[in-house]
């Protein structure tokens, strides 16, 4: 048979657990839990908002439509900058830790809360395009109507049967430790092959 201190010890214990459920949603900011890995996610979208429809057979001065997204799973705010590269076939790409050398030609800029999805367009065209003998030559870009001087030339792939130039986009993340805007490690491409004259 149960004591009066033994009911004493049970209600305590009762009364600390229903405490302790109801403070929970009150709770939740101040305790993190581990809940998984944290990542951020980087896209490449085709006009339709998909990963399909890509533009790949690219003419001079036509317009060409792709979307750039991020998803944030960092579990907490994060300030993203993404830059868009243009190279030819021989320039360095990013690798799993170190960003490409090239120089960004265009960049976005945007903050997100945790599980946050950002998109946005990428309108781009070529201009000044010409073709001699085995390669091609790249003028200037046209991302979102601001022209950028980019001066590039490829020569012709024979597996590939084209000349190809590549338009990719790193995802970097701001570091509060380094007080700086960090490679993120992720990047994605799309190869444009730009063989057929204007």
């Amino acid at each position: 048979m149960l004591t009066l201190s033994d009911y004493k010890t049970i209600f305590v214990a009762v009364g600390a657990i229903g405490v302790l459920l109801l403070a929970s949603p009150a709770l939740g900011p101040i305790l993190h839990f581990s809940m998984g890995e944290k990542f951020s996610e980087l896209q490449l979208l085709g006009s339709g908002h998909m990963a399909e429809n890509y533009p790949s057979n690219i003419r001079a001065n036509e317009s060409y439509l792709v979307y750039v997204g991020i998803n944030n799973h960092m579990r907490s705010s994060a300030y993203y900058v993404v830059y868009v590269k243009f190279r030819n076939q021989s320039e360095e790409l990013p690798n799993a830790t170190v960003p490409s050398p090239l120089p960004p030609l265009y960049e976005y800029r945007t903050f997100l809360q945790n599980d946050e999805t950002w998109e946005a367009p990428l309108n781009f065209s070529v201009l000044d395009v010409s073709f001699l003998e085995n390669h091609t030559h790249v003028g200037f870009l046209r991302i979102n109507d601001v022209v950028l001087n980019v001066d590039k030339s490829t020569l012709w792939n024979a597996n590939l049967m084209g000349c190809y130039f590549q338009l990719f986009i790193e995802l970097w993340i701001y570091d509060s430790e380094a007080n700086a805007v960090q490679f993120h490690n992720r990047f994605v491409d799309r190869w444009l092959n730009m063989t057929v004259p204007p």
